[in-house]
């Protein structure tokens, strides 16, 4: 008689919320045209101290990258929906294999006081026996990356006018 093995329950998503003193306009062009200016490349990157800067290729198949000092182009994922200024989805998947690849989801709406940001990070399942470590590791490095970095540059931003 064959045994029936359980599938383990899924990881649910991470998810993040901010408000930002700007438009949703000017909120989707920062963190996306701007992400070189804001991203934590020291603490988040693949090339740690020689991470030069990272950017997003603005279309359905873009390429989310980082660039080191030396030129070389390391990938971070893919951009799977491209909807501006109300969301963008990517494929997640930074120095590992596309296959691996989670989705982020980043969505743009209007807010009392600015914009409310919403970021979603899920299918976690994708990273096998890794995924419970990775859910825990991302769901405290988007506490740095949305809430206090790409905060602080919407404030600038906001400040800049």
């Amino acid at each position: 008689m064959s045994q029936v093995i359980p599938l383990p329950e899924p990881l649910a998503p991470v998810r993040k919320s901010v408000v930002v003193p700007l438009t949703p306009e000017r909120a989707f062009r920062l963190f996306t045209e701007g992400l070189s200016t804001w991203w934590p490349l020291a603490s988040h990157s693949i090339s740690d101290e020689r991470a030069a800067s990272c950017g997003l290729e603005p279309c359905v198949g873009g390429a989310i990258y980082e660039l080191r000092d030396d030129g070389e182009r390391f990938a971070w994922g893919t951009v799977e929906v491209w909807e501006p200024p109300a969301r963008f989805v990517m494929r997640w998947y930074p120095g590992r294999d596309a296959a691996t690849g989670q989705q982020v989801e980043v969505r743009f709406s209007a807010a009392p006081g600015g914009t409310r940001v919403d970021l979603e990070h899920r299918d976690w399942e994708r990273l096998a026996e890794r995924a419970e470590a990775a859910r825990t590791s991302y769901d405290g490095g988007w506490d740095l990356v949305l809430g206090a970095r790409f905060v602080d540059a919407c404030r600038a931003a906001a400040g800049s006018d």
